[in-house]
Formats: structure tokens, C-alpha cells, sequence
């Protein structure tokens, strides 16, 4: 299981629709924080996003992207965490992200770890990587993809069955790669085994899920390229199109920048987030922007939870 569930989705300031930005990612049991505005914690609870998180991802120290976790430390604290928790953040993240931590009189139960990444940093999991990549935001800002490794290969069970192979640890072995010997009556006598080697009951790999974030930026070439081919791009799309050269001055992106972004890198669907205060009620106008470009374009809302599903083995759609 893999899903993102959105804790806030205005830009700057916050509206009565829309907090400051925050999305939960939970993967497998596991919650991993991107970006964590004012107010993240009450979001949490409002929406059912587990507190039993260890890791907060920070694009870039804007102060709506990261002023949460100091209301979020306290509650943690109140809740007796005892587990660490790891704040990551791009250069300079230490310095801004200590005075965060240490603010007001209360001391943290647990410890906080603080780690700066670099873009082209990569953190390697059991079964994916995160990829630290740059965005156009301003020095330093950064842009995350959670990249899963490949799945193995379909195992089929009817041919095992026929083959004379019983359902058990046999089975488990061959999946994940190792030729086995078996009984084989039909050999007759002494000779009456074989190997069978994985590639008679195991299909090619199977890829992973590609699940990418924008954080604020403008248009990227390197966004692009992390998010070839993506399951998921999640895109800033702070201005209209009549607001197109603000975008620029201030480093953001339009709906249209991000559908353009999706269309470049073949992803097979675009959630566009960070609007600006004046688009909060439904983001309709950014919507219809953005799907005249990529119709596989969904407006994010406080509380909206997307499902990734694996996909299948079928290339990439040209745009």
C-alpha cells in the first residue's frame, strides 16, 4: 500500500479551506512527512495521519513549509514519545531547524536528529531509495522522489503444481531466485530428480512505484528528469495563467508550468498543489489550466488521500 494524504494545500498564508503545505506519504505501515507548515499536527489528527512517524522531509525554509514542527515537537512530547525523530532539510537546514526545535521553555523527551541533504543526495531503504533533486527555488531549495526498487517477478503457482513442486518453502526459494532440486518420477531410477532453475516459474521483474514532489520551484529540466515516467508527480501550481510573470518573480510555477512538467516527463498522473490564497475555494480556474495540457491532472484539497497503485508492464505512454 502506498498513499499520500494531503495536510495542507495553500501557499503562504493559510485559508479557511486550505492550511500551509504538509503531505503525509504512508508506505507499507511506514508515514513519512514532506514539508510540515503551522498547524500540521491538528491537520494529523483532523485527518487520521499516525503520529508513529520517525522522518520529516523539508524542500526548502520558507516558513510555511517548516514553522510546524515546533507545535508538532510539543505534542509528540506530551503524547511520551520516546522515539527518535530525524528532520531532514537542504544546507543550512541545522542552523534554522535547531532554533526551531529549541524554541520556548519545554524540552523535548526524545531526541531530534538534524540532517542536511544536497541535491543528488540519495537515502537507500530496504526497498526503495529517496532522491534528493534540485528545484528553482531560490539557493539550496530541493525537490524529493521516493523511488521503489523493482518487485520480483510473478511466480505462477499452477505450473509449480504441475510440475510436481509442493506449496511450501520450495516455492518462497524459487521466487526469490534460487534453482532448486526436486523430485522428478518421470527421469525414472537413481536419476530421478532435476534443478529447476527460477526462469521456468518466474516472470521478469516488475517495477516499482515513482512517487515525486515538487516542493516550491519553477519549472525544472531536473524535476523533469526524476519524474520520467512517475506514478505520481506531485507539482506546485500557486498562479493562474494570468499571473504567469509573478510566477516567475517569485519562483513559483503556474497550473500550466506543472502540466507541462507531467506532459515532459510522462507521468501518468499530476495532483497540483501551493495555491495561492486567491484560488483556495475549489482551484477550478488551475484545474481547467492544467488538464487543457495534461488531463490526468487532479486538484489537491486539505484531507484528499491518493491511492498509487502498482503499475503494470506496458511502456510509458508518449506525450
Amino acid at each position: 500500500m502506498l498513499s499520500l494524504t494531503f495536510l495542507g494545500t495553500s501557499a503562504a498564508r493559510p485559508t479557511v479551506e486550505r492550511n500551509v503545505s504538509s503531505i503525509a506519504l504512508v508506505r507499507e505501515g511506514e508515514t513519512l512527512l514532506f514539508e510540515c507548515g503551522e498547524g500540521t499536527q491538528r491537520q494529523m489528527m483532523r485527518y487520521g495521519v499516525s503520529f508513529a512517524l520517525s522522518e520529516i522531509f523539508i524542500t526548502h525554509f520558507h516558513a510555511d513549509h517548516f514553522l510546524g514542527v515546533i507545535g508538532l515537537i510539543r505534542t509528540l512530547g506530551l503524547q511520551g514519545r520516546t522515539d527518535p525523530l530525524h528532520l531532514y532539510g537542504p544546507p543550512g537546514g541545522k542552523r534554522i531547524l535547531s532554533r526551531a526545535v529549541e524554541l520556548g521553555v519545554e524540552r523535548a523527551p526524545f531526541s531530534i536528529e538534524l540532517h542536511e541533504l544536497d541535491a543528488g543526495d540519495k537515502l537507500r531503504r530496504k526497498d526503495y531509495d529517496l532522491e534528493v533533486i534540485p528545484a528553482d527555488h531560490g539557493k539550496g531549495a530541493v525537490a524529493f522522489a521516493l523511488r521503489e526498487h523493482a518487485r520480483l517477478g510473478r511466480f505462477d503457482p499452477d505450473k509449480a503444481k504441475a510440475m510436481g513442486i509442493p506449496e511450501g518453502p520450495l516455492w518462497g526459494r524459487i521466487h526469490k531466485g534460487e534453482a532448486v532440486e526436486v523430485e522428478a518420477p518421470e527421469l525414472g531410477g537413481s536419476a530421478g530428480r532435476r534443478v529447476v532453475s527460477p526462469s521456468e516459474l518466474v516472470g521478469p521483474p516488475r517495477p516499482g512505484r515513482l512517487v515525486v514532489f515538487s516542493g516550491d520551484t519553477r519549472p525544472s529540466p531536473a524535476i523533469v528528469e526524476a519524474a520520467t515516467g512517475a506514478d505520481l508527480l506531485v507539482h506546485e501550481a500557486t498562479f493562474g495563467d494570468e499571473e504567469k510573470e509573478r510566477a516567475k518573480e517569485t519562483g513559483h510555477s503556474t497550473a500550466v508550468d506543472a502540466a507541462q512538467v507531467a506532459l515532459a516527463a510522462r507521468a501518468r498522473q499530476l495532483v497540483i498543489t501551493h495555491l495561492s490564497a486567491r484560488y483556495s475555494a475549489s482551484g477550478d480556474v488551475l484545474l481547467k489550466e492544467a488538464q487543457a495540457v495534461f488531463p490526468a491532472t487532479v486538484v489537491a484539497r486539505d484531507g484528499m488521500t491518493i491511492e498509487v497503485p502498482y503499475r503494470d508492464l506496458t511502456p510509458v505512454p508518449s506525450p
